[in-house]
């Protein structure tokens, strides 16, 4: 009997050891090493430098007006008639076409009165001409016969001897015409023309409206030609000629135009040092208060090139790649714009980064991005 327990209990030792080093060799057979990190070598882009000419252009805006415009303004009062357009905003009337109608049958009335008058007083004084003055009588004669009250009342002969100039003063002929003139010219207010083609853009009365002296009645602009005044920095104001054609581009980069230099004006702003220059612009798609961007163009650097300013360090440094290794090297910036920068003393030939790198440091590992050509 204890014979068979001893025996029972070595088996369970083994089988205990046994079960131990299954187990570890087990564990050891699961345990794998650890790989070795992988160096990352980054992809850049880049360009190979060719120096030569850059065109500097100066961007500006501002905000298109028309060349030619009128405030329309009453000098006399009376009641807006119905015209052969209606006034509104956005109708458009040819040179000569009546824009406003004030009724003037009243003083239409006196004037014509006026011209009866004098009509009379020249017909009184004919007797007399032809009696005392018979070399002068045939053109005051001539004078009646063309004198027609319901027209603008014509010049007075040409006096030609102090006898005539007397007798005519003499008898109050000279001071009706000229108050006859002068009620005409009054007369003529009654009426508003256009004075160019163009388009109504404000209407401040409408027809049947009592219109009163000094009443402003709308605006009217020319829609042939528009105006961008653009403020540039005095660094340019020597290199800006009038008759330069401009690059005009709009808001949403859609559509570009071609103006032209019109004037520059003489003084520099105090407040912000530009100048003010104003370009000609013409286009039948284009409306008053469109914004647009201009590219004056300054001057033009030799030996240079543009990049991104995102690419310069410091300001006076770039990237380059040497043997794929990434170096810095020193640069002149000469000209900076919103988005580019034109760079000198950059040899020929240097491969620069084209596309920023992030992490990028001197002496990183990097691989040259190439194109694949399509077969």
């Amino acid at each position: 009997m204890d014979t068979r327990k001893i025996t029972l209990s070595v088996i369970g030792v083994l089988l205990i050891i046994a079960s131990v080093f299954a187990a570890k060799a087990i564990i050891d057979s699961k345990t794998t090493p650890k790989p070795r990190p992988q160096k990352i070598v980054k992809t850049v882009f880049v360009d190979t430098v060719i120096n030569g000419q850059v065109a500097i252009k100066v961007p500006a805006n501002g905000n298109l007006i028309a060349k030619q415009r009128v405030e329309l303004y009453s000098e006399v009062q009376g009641v807006f008639r119905k015209g052969a357009h209606l006034f509104k905003p956005g109708q458009r009337y040819s040179a000569g076409q009546t824009i406003i109608r004030i009724d003037a049958a009243e003083y239409s009335a006196s004037v014509q009165s006026a011209k009866s008058n004098l009509y009379n007083l020249i017909t009184s004084i004919m007797p007399d001409l032809r009696l005392d003055y018979p070399e002068i009588y045939p053109k005051w004669q001539e004078y009646l016969l063309s004198f027609d009250v319901n027209k603008t009342t014509p010049a007075l002969p040409e006096m030609t001897t102090e006898k005539e100039k007397f007798f005519i003063s003499g008898r109050g002929i000279l001071t009706d015409y000229y108050n006859i003139k002068n009620l005409e010219q009054r007369l003529a207010k009654y009426t508003i023309s256009a004075p160019f083609s163009g388009v109504l853009t404000e209407a401040l009365v409408t027809e049947g409206t009592l219109i009163r002296s000094g009443q402003k009645l709308g605006e009217f602009i020319d829609t042939g030609i528009y105006e961008l005044e653009v403020s540039v920095s005095k660094t340019y104001s020597d290199l800006l000629k009038v008759g330069e054609t401009v690059e005009l581009v709009n808001l949403d980069r859609t559509k570009t135009y071609e103006g032209r230099v019109a004037r520059i004006n003489g003084s520099v702003d105090q407040a912000s040092q530009t100048i003010k220059a104003y370009i000609d612009v013409k286009d039948s798609n284009l409306r008053e208060g469109m914004y647009l961007e201009a590219n004056l163009n300054a001057k033009s650097e030799e030996d240079a090139i543009e990049v991104d300013r995102n690419l310069l360090l410091e300001n006076d440094k770039i990237f380059v790649v040497r043997d794929s290794i990434l170096d810095q090297i020193d640069v002149k910036p000469v000209y900076f714009s919103e988005r580019k920068v034109v760079l000198k003393e950059v040899p020929d030939g240097t491969t620069i980064v084209s596309k920023p790198v992030v992490g990028a440091y001197v002496g990183m590992l990097v691989k040259v991005f190439e194109e694949k050509s399509n077969p």
